[in-house]
């Protein structure tokens, strides 16, 4: 007796393989096995493979993030240390997590380029990151409540903190000892203070601006709208 080796072809268009082994195509063009020991390519497995990657779309959406923060940047320094960096960093930390790194460095990288790579520019290759790594511990889907204060509030002490941040950099480049950094981290105290109280400011409009922001990415798709996030938007 012979086999007959046959297609099927499923609900929803897409040609499977039946139990006697044939090899069927799927919508995307993927070569499949049924159940008799290899694995089906499907698209859910095609799509996780590609979520590593960056799209067009991505990489233009962030390039315009980190654009945004350069020119918020050079706007507002006629202010001394009253900036949007730091409420920008935890917006953008908030809404794209790990792929926040990318406008964040964009910007570093555009600061560089116009103001010129010397010894300044060397402690922003970490000092915003630190910002970035305290907001991913934050706990995520926050109350709104407790965000409205928790937000500015780290915002604010990471702006005092800031020259203590920098300290060390300044350090190792210009050969301070210990009680030297020191001194010249009470000697910025002042500009730190006026940098604390901008970013908490600056800080109120991060709860707003992250769900606005997430709105936004979810309508152009670059974020998936999973349960949770949904009842966080309403």
């Amino acid at each position: 007796m012979c086999e007959f080796k046959t297609q099927e072809k499923t609900q929803d268009g897409v040609q499977g393989i039946t139990q006697d082994g044939v090899q069927g195509v799927t919508q995307d063009g993927v070569r499949g096995i049924t159940q008799d020991g290899v694995q089906l390519k499907t698209r859910g497995k095609t799509k996780s493979r590609a979520r590593g990657r960056l799209s067009v779309r991505e990489m233009v959406i962030f390039s315009m993030l980190g654009a945004i923060m350069f020119c918020s940047k050079i706007i507002m320094e006629a202010l001394p240390n009253i900036h949007l960096l730091g409420a920008l960093t935890m917006i953008y930390t908030l809404v794209y997590r790990k792929k926040a790194l990318i406008p964040i460095y964009i910007y570093v990288l555009l600061n560089g380029a116009y103001a010129g790579f010397s010894m300044w520019w060397v402690p922003y290759t970490y000092i915003w990151t630190i910002l970035w790594l305290i907001t991913m511990v934050l706990p995520k889907n926050m109350p709104r409540g407790v965000g409205a204060v928790v937000y500015p509030l780290v915002c604010g002490l990471y702006g005092l903190a800031f020259g203590a941040l920098y300290a060390p950099a300044q350090a190792i480049m210009f050969g301070l000892d210990f009680n030297k950094a020191i001194a010249w981290i009470v000697a910025g105290l002042p500009f730190d203070l006026l940098h604390s109280v901008g970013n908490f400011v600056a800080g109120l409009s991060i709860l707003p601006l992250s769900i606005f922001l997430r709105r936004l990415s979810i309508q152009a798709r670059i974020l998936p709208q999973k349960t949770e996030e949904k009842k966080i938007l309403e």
